[in-house]
């Protein structure tokens, strides 16, 4: 369960960070963050974060 739990964790940081690194270049209307550079690059990092919990939670896997 917990491997589960993770992986949803990390796909939704992912999810996330791209959708901020769109409205960070001006590519995803509709929101104050629209046009502001510095959300993508902290969308960058969410996606950065995110995948490495998908691959951490990958590797535990390996490892049972």
């Amino acid at each position: 369960m917990g491997r589960i739990v993770s992986a949803v964790v990390g796909v939704l940081l992912c999810l996330v960070g791209v959708i901020w690194i769109a409205q960070g270049a001006g590519s995803l209307h509709g929101s104050p963050m629209t046009g502001h550079s510095q959300w993508s690059y902290l969308g960058g990092v969410l996606v950065v974060v995110g995948a490495g919990v998908l691959l951490w939670t990958g590797y535990r896997s390996l490892r049972r």
